[in-house]
């Protein structure tokens, strides 16, 4: 049952739809009319409500996440969810996962990780602009998921106050500058997501990621399209959201396995060494 201070979807018969917080007495005006939130208040989700006027009607959905991203307050470029969906579940972000997450923006793949690491993970989140800290503090606290989230107003290039961690997202401007701190920050084993929207960035990272113990690293790009759901006329959809970023994965090992050179007995290269002296004497 709708209360007071919930936060619910109302969706139109037109097939637009909004977040409201209802509130008792309030009211909402859109474009099919103006609602009464005390029309809404004491109905069960997935009723209808109708305006009295104009007679139009709107269902009432408890928000989803996706929900929530398309229409929160945002100063940035946000990871979509067809991105999203992907990186949770390559890092392996599930209850009780400690993961740091870099370039929080306006908190939406914070919000993300957040759901996931449930109340016996953390999610240590760093933002160095303090607007856009502030932003991910309130949607965090909009949406219920603050307590599950530090939030660190700081430049990650001072490093990470948090080590040992299970996984680590890197969304900066220039990540291959900071390959070195994930890794120290990583635990044995620890899941490294790297978002980059441009091939030389991936080129610059992978540069950077093969300098240190990473293995299983893989770069990813997520094309999604959307069909029209009518059943007598089924298609896509005359556009569609293609190239959003390149996702790059890693996972850290303590170090690196023997190269062949090492596996060979030290009197060998020792002999070797003597027989290219020789050669360059004569």
């Amino acid at each position: 049952m709708v209360k007071s201070g919930d936060r619910v979807v109302l969706y139109g018969e037109d097939g637009k739809k909004f977040i409201v917080k209802v509130e008792s007495g309030g009211k909402k005006g859109t474009h099919l009319g103006v609602i009464e939130f005390d029309e809404i208040i004491g109905k069960e989700f997935g009723d209808i409500v109708t305006i009295g006027k104009t007679q139009k009607s709107y269902y009432i959905l408890p928000p989803t996440y996706i929900d929530d991203v398309f229409s929160m307050k945002r100063k940035t470029q946000i990871i979509y969810p067809k991105d999203s969906s992907y990186i949770l579940m390559k890092l392996d972000i599930k209850p009780g996962t400690r993961v740091i997450e870099t370039g929080v923006g306006s908190g939406a793949m914070c919000a993300a990780m957040a759901r996931l690491v449930s109340e016996n993970g953390k999610v240590y989140a760093y933002e160095r602009r303090e607007e856009f800290y502030n932003l991910a503090l309130n949607n965090l606290t909009e949406w219920g998921l603050a307590d599950r989230v530090e939030l660190r107003l700081k430049d990650i290039s001072m490093g990470f106050d948090h080590s040992n961690v299970d996984a680590l997202l890197l969304d900066v401007p220039d990540p291959e500058n900071y390959i070195h701190l994930c890794w120290e920050a990583l635990g044995g084993g620890g899941r490294l997501g790297v978002i980059c929207p441009t091939v030389n960035q991936v080129s610059a990272v992978l540069e950077k990621l093969y300098e240190y113990p990473f293995i299983d690293v893989e770069v990813w790009e997520s094309l999604m399209r959307q069909y029209k759901p009518y059943p007598n006329r089924l298609r896509p959809v005359d556009r569609m959201v293609a190239h959003t970023t390149f996702m790059i994965f890693a996972r850290k090992v303590n170090k690196f396995l023997p190269t062949q050179m090492d596996q060979q007995d030290e009197s060998q290269v020792i002999e070797q060494n003597g027989q290219n002296e020789n050669l360059k004497i004569e």
